[in-house]
């Protein structure tokens, strides 16, 4: 076991005394806990933590995020309410046309309306991991609510986000988070699984270190600067990170790919959450990331509850 606890002069004493106690007794592999650009605090359950690629599971989506924000700004994406049917002309020749009014907002916000019981009967594991094509195995779901009516968990949207960023942009994803993104933020090491027709895996693809999880936490306390270069505007940051739905009262909002801790906080921060207890958190009130991976795959949301004791 690895502790490193540097200066913590902004962070309660007894609050960090308590989380650390949390991460001795728990599954939990390694921590970063960053004041504005300062480490504060590294834990490692061992070496081989340090410098393990970790599967961050749907921490990958608000990578995807980021990417689509990059998108638009680049010009590869000329509107967020563009319908996807221009992207996936089979749409036309589907019997219910509401799916020809989903766009690529609904796909950031989980609001397409797919019957997809992720969180229910599926238990975390999206079905289409399965088929043969995922994204037509995606997009063949039928609709059980009106696209925008409501928020619904599904790492199918995520998926065609990227599958839709592989069209406009002629590259994958993964090489297109490299040239706009990776490279400039130095984050070199990382494994980017792919479907069967080669899209990289936009809901849960991604193994990297927790030091490269703390950097893409801090690029958004940092309102999308990198150095001297603005890479993603302060606005996509803002309105991604937005309170938009809430259907999980024991997770909370969920905005464009990030979920938004509840607002009665005193300190209301947002983050990406993978199955089995891997969080990216943001707190712009306190300056503070908190990077974490662990193996609570019996109860993804415990981590989140000694984050939020932390974070309060």
């Amino acid at each position: 076991m690895i502790i490193e606890s540097l200066n913590q002069s902004q962070i309660n004493d007894e609050k960090m005394k308590s989380f650390i106690s949390y991460l001795k007794k728990e599954k939990i592999e390694s921590c970063l806990i960053s004041l504005g650009s300062d480490i504060v605090l590294q834990y490692f359950r061992n070496n081989k933590s340090k410098d393990k690629l970790h599967k961050i599971n749907s921490c990958t989506k608000s990578i995807t995020s980021c990417l689509i924000g990059i998108a638009v700004e680049q010009g590869f994406i000329s509107d967020l309410h563009t319908p996807i049917v221009h992207y996936f002309p089979s749409l036309q020749q589907d019997k219910d046309i509401r799916k020809q009014s989903i766009t690529i907002e609904h796909l950031l916000s989980m609001s397409a309306g797919f019957d997809w019981p992720e969180l229910g009967e599926w238990n975390g594991w999206p079905a289409m991991i399965h088929s043969s094509n995922w994204v037509d195995y995606i997009l063949e779901r039928p609709l059980n609510a009106e696209p925008g009516e409501r928020m619904n968990y599904n790492s199918g949207c995520s998926h065609l986000l990227l599958a839709i960023l592989q069209k406009v942009s002629g590259m994958s994803a993964k090489d297109f988070a490299i040239k706009y993104l990776f490279s400039s933020l130095k984050m070199k090491d990382f494994i980017w699984h792919v479907d069967p027709q080669g899209v990289n895996i936009g809901g849960f693809g991604i193994h990297m270190s927790i030091q490269d999880m703390q950097k893409f936490g801090y690029f958004y306390l940092n309102k999308g600067r990198c150095g001297k270069r603005q890479l993603l505007s302060e606005e996509w940051i803002a309105t991604s990170t937005q309170p938009k739905y809430l259907t999980y009262d024991d997770i909370g909002y969920y905005g464009h790919h990030w979920w938004v801790a509840n607002e009665s906080l005193e300190h209301p921060f947002y983050f990406a959450m993978g199955m089995g207890g891997q969080y990216i958190c943001v707190d712009h009130s306190q300056n503070i990331v908190v990077a974490l991976t662990s193996y609570t795959y019996g109860d993804t949301l415990k981590p989140l509850k000694a984050i939020t004791e932390l974070l309060r």
